[in-house]
């Protein structure tokens, strides 16, 4: 069986879970870094990314990510989880994970009370998905080997560049586990590339 790791530090960490087990995978909520080598592919989750690097420092755990991105195992980061992949953060030197080929903006969907949901169309992956978007960064540019997958009113707020995929929004927020189930997918497709 598949089994998805949880990056578990942080955010709507039950909802990843619940979600990855509806289509049919292992669910892993890694608290500590040893747990990584025990799982093929892994969600880090929304939150508050400030807060997230902070506790991925306190726990020593970004060394530990970082190889695991090198390692050729997917990973799919998810609101805050998106700003830590990317490349390049707006307004920051340094990037925190730092895997994934975009340039992206905190925040710029406004703050908390404008959250809001909206329709997407996910190439490959889902026609009228419903995107909830809570402090949404989005992404301002992406790399040339960046596939883009959804915009919302022209920006662009999902993305894969390989065994990377990145959204804007928070998916494990609905019952809608269709991006969810496209990351199982990748997960299986390396898998038996790594065979």
């Amino acid at each position: 069986m598949i089994k998805v790791g949880v990056l578990g530090l942080q955010g709507a960490v039950r909802e990843h879970v619940l979600s990855v087990e509806a289509c049919g995978a292992e669910a892993v909520v890694i608290k500590r870094k040893e747990q990584l080598e025990e799982v093929d592919g892994l969600i880090l989750p929304g939150g508050e990314s400030t807060t997230m690097r902070r506790l991925i420092d306190k726990y020593d755990f970004m060394d530990s990510l970082k190889e695991f991105a090198q390692s050729g195992k997917p990973m799919f980061g998810t609101c805050a989880g998106l700003i830590l992949l990317a490349k390049h953060i707006v307004g920051y030197d340094e990037p925190h994970i730092g895997v994934m080929d975009v340039r992206v903006e905190r925040n710029s969907f406004g703050r908390q009370r404008e959250s809001f949901e909206a329709d997407l169309d996910i190439a490959g992956v889902a026609e009228d998905f419903a995107a909830v978007f809570i402090r949404a960064p989005h992404i301002v540019e992406a790399g040339e080997n960046v596939e883009i997958l959804a915009k919302h009113n022209g920006r662009i707020v999902a993305a894969r560049e390989g065994r990377f995929l990145g959204c804007s929004f928070h998916p494990e927020l609905t019952d809608d586990h269709r991006l969810t189930g496209y990351f199982v997918e990748m997960i299986k497709e390396s898998k038996s590339l790594a065979i």
